[in-house]
């Protein structure tokens, strides 16, 4: 490995209104420019928008779109003796989280039509249903680590 290690910062203060990193992490990442309550009040909306609809709580929805999304292999350039072989390697499970709501927060821009936390919060229930662009984007990635499992052997390196 290159350079020194980076030490692991703190883990974020909890959302007030969940009690959860995860739902921190989602405003974090959705947050554009610095306007964090911007971020929260459409993380809050589309929370509410998920409780009205599914009627049950938002969180386990969430919590499972998230574990949905989530990769559990992905390809990784390597290169070896002049060729650039696609590796598959096992996702880390910080780089699972943080690839999933990318791909999530992504979707739900993509859509088109309504309200940024309408479609935030269609994407969650699509992603917890195990349907819609962000699954589509994860069996995208499963599929390319499968076409090249011959080069897997190349990992260890």
């Amino acid at each position: 490995m290159r350079g020194t290690l980076t030490l692991k910062r703190p883990p974020l203060p909890a959302d007030e209104r969940y009690g959860s990193q995860m739902v921190t992490k989602l405003i974090n990442r959705l947050m554009l420019r610095g306007q964090k309550a911007t971020a929260r009040k459409l993380v809050y909306t589309a929370f509410e928008t998920i409780e009205k609809t599914a009627k049950q709580a938002p969180l386990p929805i969430f919590e499972q779109a998230m574990t949905n999304v989530a990769p559990l292999v992905e390809v990784r350039s390597k290169r070896i003796g002049g060729a650039t072989y696609q590796v598959p390697m096992e996702v880390r499970p910080s780089r699972k989280e943080a690839l999933a709501m990318r791909w999530i927060i992504a979707a739900g821009r993509e859509r088109h039509g309504k309200p940024f936390a309408d479609r935030l919060a269609e994407e969650l229930m699509s992603a917890a249903k195990g349907e819609g662009s962000a699954m589509r984007k994860r069996e995208d990635m499963h599929r390319m680590a499968e076409a090249n499992k011959a080069f897997a052997h190349y990992a260890r390196f």
